[in-house]
């Protein structure tokens, strides 16, 4: 399939600078009446020759008339009418003998339309029909698997008969995760709301919501990222350009923007002249990196990946950012600028050499006073394992009277505390403690103490100080943990 010239392309309102783009303007055609949603396209070699065709399930024009057809190209080759809307389109091998042409199963309706060389080969009706006797075993296991809710969107990974996963997106906005020995979901992940895509991408989830973002998840269902998009997204599809091992997310926006991305790393935006309804990329026709699109208004866009195209992260932006085009406020030289400036020009070695030594100082008198700290447990959190407490301490009150809170808690993780005191140190012609010694009860892991005493303000000239806290270890005369708290002034006295 050769490749327009991107003048071909310029009517449609598109990039025309094509020298610039990773993409060749293939076709475009905005009458091609083709409505249909990426679940619904499928490529494959459906006569063994080489040549790659296109299968719509095409929904018709308001979801009248639906129809089945096949392109070549840009031309549909076959087109054959359908008894209800088409869900969706894939091809599988039927046969072992070569050449192996592939078959297609066309959901539409109740009904499952098997098609051989184009021709109506087998028709699966649900739940009519009995299953076939060589398959009972499959439905059988699968029977057994159950959901909380309609699936809207599945992704299978891995192989029926060894080991596979399946993850549905269901309609109560949750995703659950099957394995193949599991009656039920093994994980659910839930939705803050409702998918609108799910693809899966190496071993990332990636899942498309109607708050217009992109989100990716494990399969145990913990998330990794979030996209936010700049418009509601319609469809969405996966990328896999197997000669350079690319699988990346391509995502159709409301504004008529596919972006492409790898994670949450954007690689590429290509703008479109209509809202894209439906993706799909592949091998068509002989060229093995084609995308093909369909837009709201049931135009096909064919484009064709330069075989030296190559994504990079951040391609998607195209041009400078817009805070490069804004011009700066530029004060005016001052003489005291352009001194400045040559005296650093000067001393500019003595000047980074004064800075070091500050620098080297300032290091040097944190550690020694982190030192300190640890070594007199002024820290209100213990420094030592054995001995795993954090204190702090509320002042509550306008004075004269303070209630003083002292909250103390155990952070160990199973190994409860006994045998602690606590101690208040303070200016006695200042203030008045009826409690400034008490013991502490047994500390439970991972709950937190309340200690209350109150405080007398004994000055009337609105005069504070700081009240040490210290938590004791009976038997030892070194604190565990300190706290100094800033006792406030009497506003009670001001008041009065």
């Amino acid at each position: 399939m050769a490749a327009a010239s991107s003048s071909d392309y310029d009517g449609c309102g598109a990039e025309s600078n094509e020298a610039n783009s990773k993409w060749l303007d293939a076709h475009y055609d905005p009458m091609a009446n083709i409505h249909t949603f990426s679940a619904c396209l499928a490529l494959a070699d459906l006569h063994g020759d080489g040549e790659y065709k296109l299968v719509v399930g095409d929904l018709g024009p308001g979801g009248q008339q639906p129809r089945l057809k096949v392109l070549k190209g840009p031309l549909v080759m076959t087109e054959s009418p359908l008894p209800a809307l088409p869900a969706a389109a894939a091809t599988f091998l039927m046969e072992q003998h070569e050449p192996r042409t592939p078959a297609l199963a066309l959901a539409s309706g109740p009904c499952v339309y098997v098609y051989k060389n184009l021709r109506p080969y087998f028709k699966f009706s649900l739940p009519q029909l009995p299953p076939n006797p060589l398959e009972q075993d499959l439905w059988n296991q699968a029977k057994e698997m159950s959901l909380p809710s309609v699936p809207v969107f599945l992704e299978v990974s891995g192989q029926f008969d060894v080991e596979f996963r399946l993850a549905a997106a269901c309609r109560n906005g949750n995703i659950y995760i099957l394995r193949r020995d599991s009656k039920h979901p093994k994980y659910c992940i839930e939705l803050s709301a409702q998918p609108v895509g799910l693809i899966r991408v190496h071993k990332v989830l990636v899942v498309g919501s109607t708050q217009d973002s992109l989100h990716g998840f494990t399969h145990k269902g913990k998330k990794l990222w979030t996209v936010q998009m700049p418009a509601a997204i319609l469809t969405m599809n996966l990328l896999e350009q197997h000669s350079r091992g690319l699988q990346a997310v391509m995502a159709g926006l409301a504004n008529g923007e596919v972006r492409i991305y790898r994670d949450k790393a954007l690689l590429n935006v290509i703008h479109t002249p209509d809202a894209v309804t439906s993706l799909c990329f592949g091998r068509y026709g002989r060229e093995d990196n084609t995308l093909i699109m369909t837009t709201r208004g049931g135009g096909l866009i064919i484009k064709i990946l330069k075989r030296t195209a190559v994504f990079v992260e951040g391609g998607g932006e195209v041009g400078p950012p817009p805070a490069q085009a804004m011009k700066l406020n530029v004060p005016r030289k001052t003489r005291l600028y352009v001194d400045q400036t040559l005296r650093e020009r000067e001393a500019g070695t003595a000047m980074h050499r004064a800075f070091q030594t500050d620098l080297y100082l300032l290091r040097l008198r944190a550690a020694r006073a982190y030192l300190q700290a640890l070594e007199s447990s002024l820290s209100p959190v213990s420094a030592t394992a054995r001995e795993p407490l954090k204190l702090h301490a509320v002042v509550q009150g306008l004075g004269p009277t303070f209630k003083l809170t002292l909250h103390l808690q155990n952070t160990s993780t199973a190994r409860p505390v006994l045998g602690l005191l606590v101690c208040c140190l303070y200016n006695e012609a200042l203030y008045s403690l009826p409690r400034a010694f008490f013991k502490v009860p047994l500390l439970v892991p991972g709950f937190n103490y309340p200690l209350e005493t109150f405080v007398e303000s004994l000055s009337n000239k609105g005069i504070s100080d700081i009240i040490k806290v210290l938590v004791l270890r009976e038997g030892q005369s070194a604190p565990l943990l300190s706290a100094h708290v800033n006792m406030p002034g009497n506003e009670g006295l001001a008041a009065a």
